[in-house]
């Protein structure tokens, strides 16, 4: 909401010298989020006044149409003579009132104006367009042409209100009354602690049966609905300066006096009204529900496919109006410029049910500033006023006739009553205030308060957002202050901390983190075109997800069954700007359905829920198992001075869960796979132990050429996921650190002959069982195939460490581990020493 502070002086008697910083500071301290104070005219400097336009010539030989004009500005140039002025404008003519700035002023942004010869001519000045002023759009994307009442002479800076400031406020939902000069203009005047003067305080006449027809089939979705007509209108009538540049400055555009008029008293009052073409309405005006597939053409000329759930305002043909966000093209108000004028207007008030309209407006993707006023809440008490305050401002500057006619269909409703103890507040809070204050906080926001220690608090009707004892207590403590309450931490209980399990995720990341990844957090939510991109199989666990009933995006519906998708786009994004070698990372949440999960109950709000509730809610949830992902592309090691650097491969996405597992202190093993999104030549799959069985872990390498394709990924782009609840029931125990021998380390290198198709994991893990405790570590540092090795056998060779804690161990001892181990690789593997 953009609040113009000379119109907000309008209703509160501000300080002559407060500014707009004074009044943002205040109205921050009472809970309204101001975002911006703007300026309006910052740097403008005259003479900059009205002129007419006595002369035009046609000047010829330039590629665009340009005029040689004389203007009279009377005294203000200090001559008298006529101003002459070049100008390449068209909508203004001979005899009409323009905007001149003369030599000498600066306009906003810092232009100054001086006399120049172009075209031939010399330009004293400029004729000027609103764009030139910061004026903002006026819809002529011309030059300003004013009406003929203004004298030549005057100061345009004044007459067009040009230097001002604008507050600009963001709305949260629960204050829709501040949509509003009047509920802004009440904040003020209770930060400020003065009066206000309520513009809808109208006197209005009573409902009699000489109005238009209205009958409303949809009590609930339309409670009250207000018509008034006026006749006689003007065609030539124009909306004043004055409330065109506060439409302007509030982001408005005016249009023509009609609509302008129902916009004003709209961000007066905040009481969205429609204005209708009375000679374009065919009988009574209905308000009811939509019929499935109806069509109505709104104001913006698009063609509406209606949904039984639409609120719809209708004559005798059907639609007219989709009630509470826009109206329809049929009985649209005529323009001045349009032969057929408007000159009967038949004007609506009403009030909607907010929730009807919020889903119309989304579901029909049309925001207007009347949805976004009823989906907050509007005053349904201001229907009235607002129809009132409309049909005066028509009558006085189009020169109408209000008909006597008053029709006001409204349901039956009591006030809303509201208990609360007086101390109430005090108890949330945590500060005395005690019941004075209590008591004057809400009648300042205009509740009836009666009751001595037990307050029976009656709300006003322009907040729909007070309904209880701690809505009441919110308003006392924020008129109060936020910053007067009292900072207070709590003490932890001793001996707690982070457990086991928040211990493991957080090494998990500072160990990536370490190893060179970046931690990419993406949100939680990916659709099905991602995972056929993905090459999911249709029977694929991680293409059962859990769907949204209201998603942020209709492309992404669903809960992600997996990490990668998100990784791979925020890889993709940061490929696109230039960063070409990447390793990102990221922990969290996945949600998998088993399709055993039952329906939720409602949890009472009124009491904690019992255990058994608690248990019931879970028990509709889908596993959300905690998972960890790595994608990686480009140089995995730069290159320099120091070495020609490599790639990121398979292997970095394999390392990358072997560091995983070693924060945990768990043994990973690796065995070849096929699983998709991964090449299945280049993937792996993960194991540890869990309770004695090998568990599947998760996958890493390098994924399918397809699948890079489809999502426009590097090439050769790796990734990695792992279950990290899996890592967590492998851990044996607390983790304990390695012990260092002091004795020396014995090495043995041994090179074995196997299938090509034997996994040297497997090879690992029999060497490793065979050399016994021994051990201390072993490496495999060369694969080699070749003639020499013969058709279908490669060579690997490993590097075997032994170290005992307590000796210096002999080369007896040493080549009696290497032997036993070498031993068990041949009886498991077929292994065969190289060269033997």
């Amino acid at each position: 909401m953009r609040v113009p502070l000379s119109w907000l002086r309008e209703y509160v008697d501000l300080p002559p010298t407060e500014t707009g910083r004074d009044v943002q500071a205040k109205l921050v301290a009472v809970g309204l989020e101001v975002e911006t104070v703007e300026q309006i005219g910052a740097g403008l400097k005259g003479p900059l006044v009205v002129g007419k336009v006595l002369t035009i010539e046609e000047l010829e030989g330039f590629k665009k149409p340009i005029r040689f004009c004389t203007v009279d500005v009377g005294s203000a140039n200090g001559t008298g003579e006529p101003q002459e002025i070049v100008c390449g404008a068209r909508n203004f003519a001979v005899g009409d009132k323009v905007v001149v700035v003369l030599p000498g002023a600066v306009l906003p942004g810092d232009f100054a104006i001086a006399a120049r010869k172009t075209y031939g001519k010399t330009s004293h000045g400029m004729i000027c367009s609103t764009d030139e002023l910061g004026m903002g759009d006026d819809g002529t994307h011309g030059i300003i042409v004013l009406p003929p009442e203004h004298e030549v002479g005057t100061d345009a800076i004044e007459l067009l209100e040009l230097v001002d400031e604008v507050l600009d406020i963001a709305v949260t939902p629960d204050r829709g009354y501040c949509l509003s000069m009047r509920g802004v203009a009440r904040e003020t005047a209770i930060a400020y602690g003065l009066p206000l003067r309520d513009p809808a305080l109208l006197d209005v006449p009573a409902p009699n049966a000489y109005g238009h027809p209205v009958k409303i089939s949809d009590p609930i979705g339309c409670d009250r609905f207000t018509a008034r007509t006026v006749v006689g209108l003007q065609p030539e009538a124009r909306s004043p300066i004055w409330m065109q540049r506060r439409l302007q400055k509030a982001g408005m555009r005016p249009i023509s006096l009609a609509v302008d008029v129902t916009n004003y008293v709209m961000l007066e009052l905040g009481q969205p009204l429609h204005a209708y073409d009375r000679t374009r309405i065919d009988g009574p005006i209905g308000v009811r529900r939509a019929e499935q597939g109806e069509k109505l053409t709104t104001l913006d000329g698009t063609v509406r496919v209606l949904d039984a759930a639409d609120l719809v305002i209708t004559d005798n043909r059907g639609p007219i109006g989709l009630a509470g966000v826009m109206g329809g093209a049929n009985t649209e108000i005529a323009d001045a410029s349009e032969d057929a004028h408007t000159t009967e207007v038949v004007i609506e008030a009403a009030h909607f049910d907010a929730i009807s309209i919020a889903r119309t407006a989304r579901r029909h993707k049309l925001a207007s500033e009347a949805s976004k006023r009823f989906e907050r809440g509007v005053d349904p008490q201001a229907a009235a006023a607002a129809a009132q305050r409309t049909v005066d401002l028509l009558v006085l500057l189009a020169g109408g006739t209000a008909e006597a006619g008053v029709t006001e269909v409204s349901a039956p409703s009591g006030p809303r009553t509201i208990t609360m103890a007086a101390d109430h507040p005090d108890k949330v809070a945590g500060v005395a205030y005690g019941r004075e204050t209590v008591v004057r906080r809400l009648q300042e926001v205009g509740c009836d308060v009666y009751g001595q220690d037990e307050l029976l608090v009656t709300a006003p009707s322009w907040r729909p957002d007070l309904n209880e004892p701690n809505d009441l207590a919110e308003e006392v403590i924020r008129l109060e202050g936020y910053e007067n309450l009292p900072s207070t931490l709590p003490t932890p209980p001793s001996g707690r901390g982070l457990t086991d399990r928040q211990r493991l995720h957080r090494r998990v990341g500072r160990a990536l983190a370490g190893a060179g990844y970046v931690e990419a957090l993406n949100y939680p939510f990916t659709g099905e075109a991602v995972l056929d991109q993905l090459g999911l199989e249709a029977d694929d666990a991680r293409r059962r997800t859990v769907k949204l009933v209201n998603p942020l995006s209709d492309e992404e519906p669903s809960l992600r069954t997996t990490l990668l998708p998100g990784l791979l786009g925020a890889l993709r994004r940061n490929d696109g700007r230039g960063s070409h070698d990447l390793a990102l990372f990221e922990t969290g949440l996945v949600f998998r359905p088993t399709g055993q999960e039952t329906k939720p109950v409602r949890l009472p709000v009124d009491r904690r829920p019992s255990d058994e509730e608690i248990a019931t809610l879970d028990a509709a949830l889908p596993r959300q198992p905690r998972r960890a992902a790595v994608v990686l592309a480009g140089a995995r090691e730069q290159a320099g001075w120091w070495g020609k650097g490599r790639p990121a491969d398979w292997a970095d996405s394999v390392e990358a869960a072997r560091t995983i597992a070693r924060e945990a202190g768990v043994d990973l093993t690796v065995r070849a796979d096929q699983h998709a999104p991964w090449h299945p030549g280049r993937c792996a799959a993960l194991y540890v132990t869990v309770n004695g069985e090998e568990t599947l872990f998760g996958h890493a390498g390098e994924l399918h050429p397809r699948v890079i394709k489809e999502l426009h990924l590097p090439e050769r782009t790796c990734a990695m996921e792992v279950e990290l609840d899996v890592l967590e029931q492998a851990v044996d125990g607390a983790l304990r650190a390695p012990r260092i021998s002091t004795f020396p380390v014995a090495t043995q290198d041994v090179a074995l002959v196997v299938g090509q198709d034997v996994p040297a994991a497997d090879v690992e893990r029999a060497l490793r069982e065979g050399a016994g405790e021994l051990l201390e570590s072993l490496r495999l540092f060369d694969v080699f195939t070749g003639e020499q090795i013969g058709e279908g056998r490669k060579s690997l060779a490993y590097a075997l460490r032994f170290r005992a804690t307590d000796r210096t161990l002999t080369v007896d001892e040493a080549s009696a581990a290497r032997d036993a181990a070498v031993a068990l690789a041949a009886e498991r593997t077929g292994a065969v020493l190289r060269g033997a």
